[in-house]
């Protein structure tokens, strides 16, 4: 595992799904995580709960990113526990995670298409805006976006949101490189989390169809794309920044083999 001891983390969206997995990941790397909620409070208390189990460190902290203070509220309370747990407000790494998908094209309205543009690029803008200032040289900031940026799909808003996201990590890799500051992006396929594996197994042959269409033939998990994560935010990663990382498992790079035959 990488070394994170001494260091400071928060995860947005981190009590759930993917988000879940990063905190617990960090946590177990050596980090101080804060564990970002917007509703679920029980989702993130049981998240710091598992977390402390293992011998980690956590504190959930609350907002609602689709708010226009939803950014302000966060760092507030992220500060505040940083300096009640360690005497200072430095945050080392930063993972935007919170996220949500909106529905089809034709359903989209246009409050719909704000919350989904606010809580998929602006608060992660906004957070990476105010998460440098209390960063050093060797901070990191690692945003989620999705293969829907490559793959097309009916979520139109969505996939803009997320391309919104890998033009970001570019841009500001290009602007903090001189700190000694990374960024980079992870871009997951299909992944079973506690709400979409439910939803797939009531559709198998869907389940099947996204299975076939992937070369390592399987759906991916919540710790494939935390592991990935925990290494953009390790000393490892020093050299990788401005980078958009797919973890699809390869999907969707050719016919399935049963055609090529």
């Amino acid at each position: 595992m990488a070394e994170l001891s001494g260091r400071t983390a928060l995860v947005t969206g981190g009590s759930r799904g993917i988000g879940r997995a990063v905190a617990r990941r960090l946590a177990a790397d050596g980090a101080l995580v804060a564990v970002h909620f917007g509703r679920d409070e029980q989702a993130a208390h049981r998240t710091t709960t598992e977390i402390e189990q293992d011998g980690g460190r956590a504190f959930p902290v609350r907002a609602d990113l689709g708010e226009h203070r939803g950014v302000d509220d966060l760092v507030a309370a992220v500060r505040a526990g940083l300096a009640e747990r360690t005497g200072a407000e430095r945050l080392d790494v930063l993972v935007s995670n919170a996220g949500f998908s909106a529905t089809f094209f034709e359903a989209t309205t246009p409050e719909v298409f704000d919350r989904v543009l606010a809580v998929n690029a602006r608060a992660p803008f906004f957070l990476a805006q105010q998460a440098l200032p209390l960063m050093g040289p060797g901070g990191r900031i690692v945003s989620v976006s999705s293969l829907a940026t490559r793959v097309v799909g009916g979520d139109v808003a969505y996939s803009m949101a997320k391309a919104a996201v890998d033009a970001m990590s570019r841009s500001l890799a290009h602007l903090v490189g001189e700190r000694g500051i990374t960024v980079n992006a992870v871009a997951p396929g299909p992944v079973d989390t506690d709400l979409t594996a439910g939803e797939r197994a009531e559709e198998p042959e869907l389940r099947q169809a996204l299975i076939d269409m992937t070369a390592l033939g399987r759906i991916g998990a919540p710790r494939d794309v935390a592991d990935v994560v925990a290494f953009l935010a390790s000393d490892d990663a020093r050299w990788v920044t401005g980078q958009v990382l797919e973890l699809s498992g390869g999907m969707f790079l050719g016919l399935p083999p049963a055609f090529t035959h």
